[in-house]
């Protein structure tokens, strides 16, 4: 495998006026790996991705791509570089097959050639038998999709997703994160953006968790994961507040949940032997739920305290890199 990244920032800066947009991130994303930015609306993702595709220039800081940068090489810097950011558009009167061989045509594919590549991708995202469709009548999924196909023409070597999953229904989302799965285990590397931390969960291999415009985590999914509290459990019972106090004495994270009945955190033996003492002590079990994630308990830990205010303490601090093969 190549040792030049396929993204390389450091200490990226971008303001708008007194705004800090993007506040002196880095990352490092390897060749062949599926890298995820994770953070709320407004965390600074999309102004990221902005820069690294040339739409806007950092104020600070520095930004390769396969070791070329704007600055040095133009645009040249994109080259084996596809995507897009935010929602793809189309010509709505045309087929996708027609978008997509006019696309074809503007970087010089013509003809057969042409139709046999717009055959594979329209393959590869599943829109063989909807290519001829109007692109007005696809479902935002369909249209989804058909933006990674657009993308998929150049045979990149670095696909960009901002927000893939973002608007789509269940299946939707299901049929994307599929898509995205496929795509990194051709070897593509993938570098996506997204508010979703099961998305991210689910894919990515290492992670930069943005607030803010900045950083407040980079590292693999895998460590985070070790570093998450406890899975979350609704509890609802005949009397809470006897509830409430046999969990404190049994060393249970519990508390009175905002919407009733008690917000519980244990390992899964904890919460079976603490119905077990409820049951025991008479009281009757009316609801058992599971709650968030730990990783979406350990996503709003660390992106909902206030900027400068310190958040969970991770074994992997800010500053470290997400590429490590």
């Amino acid at each position: 495998m190549s040792d030049v990244l396929a993204v390389d920032a450091v200490d990226l800066t971008k303001t708008f006026g007194p705004l800090t947009a993007v506040d002196h991130i880095s990352l490092r994303v390897a060749p062949g790996e599926v890298y995820g930015v994770l953070g709320p609306n407004g965390a600074g993702k999309t102004t990221l991705l902005r820069m690294l595709f040339g739409l806007i220039r950092p104020d600070g800081g520095t930004l390769e791509v396969f070791g070329r940068s704007w600055p040095r090489d133009g645009v040249r810097t994109l080259d084996g570089v596809a995507g897009f950011i935010e929602s793809p558009r189309f010509y709505p009167a045309l087929s996708g097959r027609r978008n997509l061989e006019l696309l074809a045509g503007l970087d010089g594919l013509h003809g057969a050639a042409a139709r046999r590549r717009v055959d594979e991708v329209l393959d590869t995202v599943d829109l063989t038998g909807r290519d001829r469709d109007k692109v007005r009548g696809y479902s935002f999924g369909m249209r989804q999709r058909l933006g990674v196909a657009a993308a998929l023409l150049r045979d990149p070597r670095l696909l960009v997703l901002d927000e893939p999953a973002n608007g789509l229904d269940p299946a939707g989302i299901r049929d994307m994160r599929a898509l995205v799965k496929r795509l990194a285990g051709s070897g593509l590397t993938v570098l996506l953006s997204s508010h979703d931390m099961a998305e991210v969960e689910q894919i990515c291999d290492d992670v930069t968790i943005m607030r803010t415009g900045q950083v407040v985590y980079h590292g693999s999914i895998a460590a985070l994961r070790e570093q998450a509290p406890a899975q979350a459990h609704r509890l609802v019972t005949s009397d809470d507040e006897h509830t409430l106090a046999i969990a404190h004495r049994m060393g249970l994270d519990a508390r009175a949940a905002e919407d009733g009945g008690l917000a519980i955190r244990g390992r899964e033996v904890q919460v079976d032997e603490l119905i077990a003492a409820v049951v025991t002590a008479g009281i009757r079990i009316r609801g058992l739920a599971l709650g968030e994630t730990p990783l979406e308990a350990l996503f709003f830990m660390l992106t909902e305290s206030a900027p400068n205010t310190p958040t969970a303490e991770l074994d992997e601090p800010a500053t470290a890199t997400g590429a490590r093969r």
